[in-house]
């Protein structure tokens, strides 16, 4: 997904039936009386090679006050600012009406990169409507028809040059993930260097409330983002450059993230997905959790899905001013951490106070450990002397009597790192010998925290005479003619 659409518009221009088309599904409702959309849905669209999230807003009307129609302009608004393209759709037949033009400025006083589409445009009836579009001063408009899927063709190449800049600058933001060690390399390396252009990047999540924004702020050294007692105040993830004790960061401040069958309301779902994009484009994440209730459901859930992401994962307890006993408090987050979270074995643990700025120099050297960490590359030489070692203290098992034999151990991928074993038997080899190859890899290698991956992989899996091509002889094919017989005959 490159990029995101919203289709906005009046009620009854057609933005559902253009979202199902763009969809592939019925996923919306749709209907002749206006104002049946009233949330916002979001869908995977798919427009030709072009793939990008495209979201179905309620009808826009003149309202702002705090009625039904009021609430659901503001959602739709809301929907506007967190896109990456606007779709303006007006009715062709209807032509331009005092409402569109209301919009239309409204779209233009907001920047907002606008694409006009005008809806049921399909014969002559859209002429009109078309050529009238041209006054709204948003460019030229692309005629459609949703209902018979007219006009896509022209949607795209309107969409595809945006689509292009957005993928660019997504992949520049992006950090580099899954690299490629050579194999049986016997250079450690270095973790690349942080620098302006490529600042190291750090995305902050957690449950409503935790302190995340405070925590940013005390970062930045200022109060750009909006804080309060009230929880879910950040609606957006929000990223900013900055120097943090003279390293280049780019930060994400993100939406509280709750328990899914507690988020009901639409725009927190959009928020908790942009939360979820944000872990992606990070390479070090910080969970934030709050001490007087540390470690819950949600917690435990947001530190997993940050692991299986492949990022290097940091744990900062806030809100630390307020405890009393924080010895007992202390020795009670580490028991907890080691029990709940055996996955992230050893990643840092700080406790910290965004409000006081007590606890963030610990918080930066983690986060620079993590980071590390997470490039760690090891020389072969090293990891087979350890693998010998380790299958002679803990043998593997021996399933039917025939014990499984670890033979060779490379590393394949740093950020995070990935082990390849060439072993028999690959998928009789049980998680618990896995764990303790990866618990063994993270005391021995000093890689407390940071995911890592162990591929297995059959000693036949290379086969050296794969792309070799033999030729018989034709004497010996005479000889094992003769030897093979007629058939039906005794030899």
């Amino acid at each position: 997904m490159t990029f995101t659409l919203a289709i906005v518009g009046r009620p009854n221009v057609g933005k559902s039936t253009l979202f199902n088309r763009l969809v592939g599904k019925r996923l919306a409702l749709v209907d002749d009386q206006p104002g049946v959309t009233r949330d916002l849905r979001e869908g995977d669209a798919r427009l030709f090679d072009l793939r990008f999230t495209v979201i179905d807003t309620a009808g826009l009307e003149d309202v702002t006050d705090d009625s039904l129609q009021g609430r659901m302009r503001r959602l739709t608004e809301r929907a506007v600012d967190m896109a990456d393209i606007c779709l303006f759709l007006i009715d062709g037949r209807a032509g331009v009406t005092p409402t569109d033009r209301v919009f239309a400025e409204i779209l233009r006083r907001k920047g907002a990169r606008v694409v006009l589409g005008v809806n049921k445009a399909e014969g002559s009836a859209g002429d009109a409507g078309a050529l009238e579009a041209w006054e709204l001063g948003l460019g030229e408009p692309v005629r459609l028809s949703a209902e018979h899927g007219e006009g896509l063709d022209d949607l795209y190449h309107l969409l595809r040059p945006l689509a292009e800049g957005f993928a660019e600058a997504a992949a520049q933001d992006a950090p580099e993930v899954d690299v490629d060690v050579p194999e049986d390399s016997e250079d450690e390396g270095e973790a690349p260097q942080i620098s302006a252009a490529k600042p190291l990047q750090v995305a902050v999540i957690g449950r409503p409330n935790a302190g995340k924004s405070t925590l940013v702020n005390r970062i930045l050294g200022q109060d750009r983002m909006l804080t309060g007692p009230e929880a879910g105040i950040t609606r957006d993830a929000i990223s900013v450059r900055t120097e943090w004790f003279g390293t280049p960061l780019r930060i994400w401040d993100t939406a509280g993230m709750r328990k899914k069958a507690k988020v009901t309301e639409k725009l927190e779902k959009l928020s908790v997905a942009d939360g979820l994009r944000a872990v992606r484009f990070a390479e070090v994440v910080v969970v934030l959790l709050d001490a007087a209730i540390p470690f819950e459901t949600q917690d435990l859930r947001i530190a997993d899905y940050a692991e299986t992401e492949g990022r290097a994962v940091v744990v900062a307890v806030n809100k630390w001013d307020l405890e009393d006993d924080k010895q007992d408090k202390l020795a009670e987050l580490k028991e907890m951490f080691e029990r709940l979270l055996p996955q992230l074995r050893g990643a840092p643990l700080v406790t910290v106070s965004a409000k006081t700025g007590r606890g963030m120099d610990r918080l930066h050297a983690a986060i620079l450990k993590a980071h590390a960490v997470w490039n760690r590359r090891i020389s072969t030489a090293k990891l087979n002397q350890w693998l010998g070692a380790m299958t002679e203290a803990h043998p593997p098992p021996a399933p039917g009597g025939h014990r499984i034999k670890l033979r060779y151990i490379t590393q394949a991928k740093t950020r995070p790192p990935g082990f390849v074993i060439k072993c028999s038997r690959p998928d009789e080899l049980p998680e618990s010998y896995k764990r303790y190859l990866v618990n063994g890899l993270r005391a021995d290698f000093d890689m407390p925290g940071t995911p890592i991956r162990i591929f297995l992989r059959g000693q036949g899996d290379e086969n050296p005479y794969k792309d070799r091509k033999f030729h018989t002889p034709s004497r010996l094919r005479k000889h094992m003619d003769g030897k093979a017989g007629k058939p039906g005959k005794e030899r």
